[in-house]
C-alpha cells in the first residue's frame, strides 16, 4: 500500500499512476470537495484530515505503507507532514516535493528518502525532450533519403563484418523496406568469425560480397555501417561519398561527407543507435532482429565491460525480453574451426611479452577474424594489459589489438604506430591496422618477410606507446 498526503495536482497524478499499476493506495487530504472527487474517480480509500497530524496518519495506516508521497506546493506543510510521518515510522520511505528556492539543508533534519526539485525536474524534461526532437528531425532527414531511393540502397559495412555490423546492417535494411524502398548488405574481406558464421547461418540473413556488385552506382543511394570515410576498414571505393554514415567509432566529423551522418563514439555499439531507431519509428523488432542487436551490443561492449553507456543498457533491456535466447546460445557457442585452432596455437606459441605487453606473429593467414578471437584469449593471461596479433593475409598485415590498461588508448595508439603507413583505428580497448607489404618492397622469401613485418610492428607499436624496443 502507498499513501498519498495532499492530493493536489502532482499527487492525483502519481494516484492514477499508482492505480494503473493495479497498486493499493490511501490518500489523505483536508479538502472536502477534493475528497469527493477523488471518491467519484473511483479511489477506494481517501480520508479527510490534517496530513501534519501523526493520529490521523495512525489511523490511516501510513506508517506501515511501502511508500509515502508529500507532493504539495506548499514546502512548509510538506516538511511538517514528513515529521508527523516520522513520528509514526522512522522506516517507512518518504518521497518530498521541494520548492523552487529550496536548498537541500533543509530536509536532512527530516531523514527524507527523495527529495524532489521541481527546477530540475523541469530541465532534465527540457534537455530530454532537446534530445527526442533532435532524433526525430534525424529521422525525418533519413526517412527522405530513403523515399528518395527508387534503385535502392546499397547498405556497405565494414570490411570483414562483426555481429554489431551485421545487426546494424539488418536494422537500416528493414527501416528502408518500411519506408517503401529496397536494399542490399554489402560487404568487402570476409565472414571468418565462427560466432558471425553462425550469427548470418542461423538467421537466414543474406550478405552480398562487394566483388559480385557489377557496379554501386546501380543503387540509388549508399550506406555506410559501423565505417566512416570510405576505403578505410571498408571496400566503399574512396570516390565514392556515401549518401548515409552510421558510425560509433571515433572519427574526425570533418571528414566525414555524407548528407546523413550519426556518428556516436560515446555510445557502445551502433546497434544500440539502430535499436533507438527501431523503436522511435514504431518499426516491430522481431524475435531474430532483437537477437542479432542484442547480440551486436554483447560483443561489441565484450560482455557489457568495454564502454557501454546507459542508452546501451536501455537498448538490452528492450532487446532482452524480446529476443530468442535459445538462438542466442548456438549463436555464442559454435564449433571452433582448425584454423582458428592453429592461430591461436601459433599465437602461444611465438608470444613475446614485455612487461604487461604480449605481442605476437601467427604467420600466414587465411581469415582475418581468427586475430582478434586470439587477441581475446591472450588478454585473459596473467600480467598481460595489453595485447597485439598480427599476420600476413595476401598482401596485407592485418593487426588486431586489445587493452584493458586504463592508461593506454589503444586506437589511438595504433593511428600513431601505424596510420601513416596503412590503416588503423579502434577504441580505447579494441582496435586494428592494416598495412600493404608493397612497403617491404620486393622480398620474396616468406621467412625475411615474416622477420621484416615483425621488426617494422614491434618497433612502431613501442615507440607509440613511449618504449623504445630492445
Amino acid at each position: 500500500m502507498y499513501a498519498i498526503l495532499g492530493c493536489g495536482t502532482a499527487g492525483y497524478l502519481a494516484a492514477s499512476r499508482l492505480q494503473e499499476q493495479k497498486k493499493k493506495l490511501v490518500i489523505v487530504d483536508i479538502d472536502e470537495k477534493r475528497i469527493e472527487v477523488l471518491k467519484e474517480r473511483n479511489f477506494e480509500r481517501v480520508i479527510k484530515g490534517d496530513i501534519t497530524d501523526p493520529e490521523t496518519l495512525r489511523e490511516a495506516g501510513v506508517g506501515e505503507a511501502e511508500a509515502v508521497l508529500i507532493l504539495t506546493t506548499d514546502v512548509e506543510l510538506n516538511k511538517r507532514a514528513a515529521a508527523a510521518v516520522r513520528k509514526l515510522s522512522r522506516d517507512v520511505p518518504i518521497i518530498l516535493r521541494a520548492g523552487k528556492d529550496s536548498s537541500s539543508e533543509e530536509f536532512k533534519p527530516l531523514d527524507i528518502d527523495v527529495v524532489i526539485y521541481p527546477t530540475i525536474v523541469v530541465a532534465d524534461e527540457a534537455i530530454k525532450s532537446l534530445r527526442e526532437l533532435g532524433l526525430r528531425k534525424k529521422l525525418r532527414m533519413l526517412r527522405k533519403i530513403i523515399e528518395d531511393a527508387p534503385k535502392g540502397v546499397a547498405i556497405v559495412t565494414q570490411d570483414n563484418p562483426d555481429p554489431d555490423a551485421i545487426a546494424s546492417a539488418l536494422s537500416l535494411k528493414r527501416i528502408v523496406e518500411e519506408f517503401g524502398s529496397k536494399a542490399d548488405i554489402i560487404y568487402g574481406g570476409e565472414i571468418g568469425h565462427e560466432e558471425n558464421r553462425a550469427l548470418v547461418n542461423l538467421l537466414g540473413i543474406t550478405l552480398v560480397p562487394i566483388a559480385k556488385v557489377r557496379d554501386l552506382r546501380g543503387y540509388s543511394k549508399i550506406a555506410l555501417i559501423e565505417a566512416s570515410i570510405p576505403g578505410e576498414n571498408n571496400s566503399l571505393p574512396k570516390n565514392i561519398v556515401p549518401d548515409i554514415v552510421i558510425d560509433h567509432h571515433p572519427v574526425d566529423e570533418s571528414r566525414v561527407k555524407a548528407a546523413y551522418k550519426d556518428i556516436r563514439p560515446e555510445v557502445g555499439a551502433t546497434s544500440t543507435i539502430l535499436t533507438e531507431y527501431l523503436t522511435h519509428l514504431n518499426i516491430e523488432i522481431t524475435p531474430e532482429l532483437a537477437t542479432a542487436l542484442l547480440y551486436g551490443i554483447k560483443t561489441d561492449t565484450n560482455d557489457f565491460t568495454r564502454g557501454t553507456t546507459g542508452e546501451d543498457l536501455k537498448a538490452v533491456a528492450l532487446l532482452y525480453s524480446k529476443a530468442d535466447h535459445d538462438l542466442l546460445l548456438k549463436i555464442e557457442t559454435p564449433l571452433m574451426s582448425a584454423e582458428t585452432l592453429d592461430v591461436l596455437s601459433e599465437a602461444i606459441r611465438n608470444r613475446k611479452i614485455r612487461g604487461s605487453f604480449l605481442l605476437t606473429n601467427v604467420g600466414f593467414i587465411r581469415d582475418r577474424d581468427t586475430l582478434p578471437q586470439a587477441a581475446d584469449y591472450l588478454l585473459r593471461l596473467e600480467g598481460i594489459s595489453t595485447v597485439l596479433v598480427y599476420g600476413i593475409g595476401g598482401d596485407v598485415i592485418h593487426i588486431s589489438g586489445r587493452n584493458k590498461d586504463i592508461r593506454i588508448n589503444l586506437g589511438e595508439v595504433m593511428q600513431k604506430a601505424f596510420g601513416n603507413i596503412g590503416s588503423a583505428g579502434g577504441h580505447a580497448t579494441a582496435a586494428a591496422a592494416k598495412i600493404p607489404l608493397g612497403l617491404f618492397g620486393g622480398v620474396k622469401d616468406k621467412e625475411s618477410l615474416l622477420k621484416l613485418a615483425e621488426e617494422a610492428i614491434t618497433d612502431r607499436f613501442f615507440r607509440a606507446v613511449g618504449l623504445e624496443e630492445k
